[in-house]
């Protein structure tokens, strides 16, 4: 894997229900993985939606949304890597 090809380190939840559509995670997103969906909620409001790839898992997204239970951030745990044939493990 190269250094342009890293492994997203969190994972992005986007409640559509709780949504408004403010816009301030996607404003304070390190990343800038979070956009505005084209799509209306069913109270009629444009919802946050995850670019699919690139969180980093801070969390900061969550700490700026008003609405509880409009986001949710998930940190991804580091998988141990096995060395083929030796049973040794690294963490990459």
């Amino acid at each position: 894997m190269s250094d342009t090809e890293k492994r997203d380190r969190g994972l992005l939840r986007v409640g559509v229900d709780e949504c408004k559509g403010c816009g301030l995670c996607m404003d304070a997103c390190p990343p800038k993985v979070i956009g505005m969906s084209e799509r209306l909620n069913h109270y009629g409001y444009r919802t946050a939606t995850y670019a699919g790839k690139g969180c980093t898992g801070c969390g900061i997204c969550f700490m700026v949304c008003p609405e509880p239970g409009a986001l949710t951030v998930y940190k991804l745990a580091k998988v141990p890597m096995v060395a083929a044939g030796t049973g040794v493990t690294g963490v990459s």
